[in-house]
């Protein structure tokens, strides 16, 4: 999709995803007409501008606001065409032990989403969901498969309106925070990994795969999908000894709320998902004839009955080898950027 001259907001823009967003898009469309950041933490935008102040891109805002305050957000939203909607509480134990906050930001904060952009001129919604959302066991999960029902029934309330909301549901994100390569990384030093359980698996996806998958959305989206991409799988054995082999691998046990493998398609979504080639996508419950203008116009075909899609019955594993590589290439130990940043600032 072509972003000249126009304008983009991330909700939760100061995180993982929205800095590789925010990154990406300034590179490559610098004819965007603005590119807003939103959310509610001072501090990391005030390090984010820091992190960006050389890019010279004019149209590089930061708004604070929280997606729990609906006239805020849609006073943030006046003049913007397309929202990457990224805000969540995402850790499992903080969902487990204060749920409704968790309500509060990833279900009524997907709500306020929906009525602020169909009160402005927004024309295209793109959601960031979670394998946790397929037959979730934990609120988090739970949280955001409401949250994705909410956004593909939004297409339902248009009306005339040029505005299509999607979805797009995908894995771990290597190296984000709070993910398991980081805390391998502090553990290290311990000479042991907690291992929760060495049958464990995950699907795994970059964070610029993961904008990629976002800005082909906002072109290929007809409105209504819960994209999934098509990804690699890893045993967490196998994470441990690509970040260190020397160290020993204890099993602690599973925690509340974890699944031994992730899905992301379930076997009762299968009669509606198709495969897009890169990508499947569950599509809303449908007339026959929508759904084969979309099989037709997307160049797509249904999957088989009964397919599901999940980490432990992947067909493509990442090797230790294969692990290392992407380790390296983009979740170096945060402790040596931290300490190089430092020296970098005494030198100065």
């Amino acid at each position: 999709m072509l972003l000249k001259d126009l304008s983009i907001l991330v909700t939760g823009g100061t995180g993982s995803f929205g800095r590789m967003f925010v990154r990406t898009v300034l590179k490559r469309h610098p004819d965007i007409r603005r590119l807003v950041v939103y959310s509610r933490d001072e501090l990391k935008q005030y390090e984010m501008a820091q992190e960006f102040a050389g890019c010279g891109h004019k149209g590089l805002r930061f708004f604070i606001g929280d997606v729990r305050d609906q006239p805020r957000l849609t006073r943030a939203l006046e003049g913007i065409d397309i929202v990457i909607h990224a805000a969540a509480l995402k850790q499992v134990p903080t969902a487990e032990y204060n749920p409704f906050e968790c309500i509060k930001t990833n279900v009524l904060g997907a709500q306020n989403v929906i009525e602020s952009c169909l009160d402005t001129q927004v024309k295209r919604v793109v959601a960031l969901s979670t394998d946790k959302a397929a037959a979730p066991i934990n609120l988090y999960g739970a949280t955001k498969l409401c949250s994705d029902k909410l956004f593909v029934a939004a297409n339902n309330m248009k009306g005339s309106r040029d505005l299509r909301f999607s979805v797009v549901r995908y894995g771990n994100v290597m190296g984000s925070r709070g993910s398991v390569i980081p805390f391998f990384f502090e553990c290290r030093e311990s000479g042991v990994f907690p291992i929760t359980d060495p049958k464990m698996t995950r699907f795994n996806i970059t964070l610029q795969q993961g904008v990629d998958m976002v800005l082909w959305s906002l072109g290929n989206a007809r409105g209504g999908e819960i994209l999934v991409p098509k990804l690699p799988s890893y045993r967490i054995t196998d994470l441990a000894s690509a970040i260190d082999p020397q160290c020993e691998q204890r099993i602690v046990g599973i925690r509340p709320g974890e699944k031994i493998h992730e899905e992301m398609i379930t076997s009762s979504d299968a009669p509606n998902t198709v495969d897009l080639g890169s990508y499947y996508a569950i599509l809303p419950p449908s007339d026959p004839q929508w759904l084969s203008d979309y099989l037709r116009h997307q160049d797509a075909r249904m999957v088989p009955p009964a397919f599901c899609y999940d980490s432990g019955a992947n067909p493509h594993f990442l090797s230790v080898a294969e692990l290392q590589r992407l380790i390296s290439e983009h979740c170096p130990d945060r402790r040596i950027q931290k300490r190089r940043r430092a020296d970098r600032r005494q030198a100065g």
